[in-house]
């Protein structure tokens, strides 16, 4: 989940997690900050609030098998390097683990370190040794260059209070072949979902493309696929253009 009040950062949430012996105790910024957020036209859009770090049930989401159909849809396989950014309680971290294997490695990222040392705790007592915790801010994942052959955003875009800079500072960290997957409900954004036309709008005025959408199972939402933005070509904050509000997303 993204759009959340700072609690104590970085050293607090080393602090909670210091008991745990998992590589994930490696957490904190894992880049440089970014462009700052008031360099970024301001969004025209609600944001939803937070309330939980969990969307639903495991359970029922298992009975629907949203992980394997975005693992699937999105190619995911062994080896690769997939960051689960606005991780919360860790549904999708703890899934990838096996699906990325013992060569590959998850990067659970988030704004709220409580989040993240509860997360901490799950990863040490399923022996996950290739996940590492990411620390992020609202407006910047804060994720390595050049490091991610994919990216999944489920169920928390409706919640990135400013997505023009958060998907600005997220390129970086994107590989040119990498993918990036936006799971939403195609309902306005306060209802928290996020209406595929003004998530296609928001992407496309950072400079993303769109390969495909997928509609997931029971009310998964849609499974939205997006390559990065060409860096030789990428605009620079100033000149990306807000997308204007819409009745379906107030």
């Amino acid at each position: 989940m993204i759009a959340r009040r700072k609690t104590a950062g970085a050293a607090a949430l080393v602090a909670a997690i210091a008991v745990t012996s998992t590589s994930a105790t490696e957490v904190g910024y894992l880049a440089p900050a970014g462009i700052p957020a008031d360099e970024f036209p301001t969004p025209r859009r609600p944001v939803a609030p937070i309330v939980s770090p969990s969307r639903s049930a495991e359970v029922r989401r298992d009975a629907l098998n949203e992980d394997g159909e975005i693992g699937r849809l999105l190619k995911i396989k062994p080896g690769m390097t997939v960051a689960d950014i606005g991780a919360g309680s860790g549904y999708h971290t703890v899934r990838l683990s096996p699906r990325v294997g013992p060569t590959g490695t998850v990067i659970a990222e988030d704004v709220t370190p409580d989040y993240l040392a509860a997360l901490a705790k799950r990863i040490e007592q399923l022996k996950l040794s290739n996940v590492k915790l990411a620390l992020g801010e609202p407006h910047d994942p804060r994720l390595p260059a050049s490091s991610l052959d994919a990216a999944i955003l489920v169920h928390m875009y409706h919640e990135i209070a400013q997505p023009y800079a958060f998907l600005y500072n997220l390129a970086p960290a994107l590989k040119p072949s990498a993918r990036i997957g936006i799971v939403d409900q195609e309902r306005p954004t306060p209802e928290h979902g996020t209406p595929i036309e003004l998530l296609r709008c928001e992407l496309a005025a950072v400079g993303y493309r769109e390969i495909a959408t997928y509609q997931l199972a029971g009310d998964g939402g849609y499974l939205a696929v997006f390559s990065p933005p060409d860096p030789a070509t990428r605009k620079s904050p100033k000149d990306i253009v807000a997308c204007e509000n819409s009745a379906a997303a107030r």
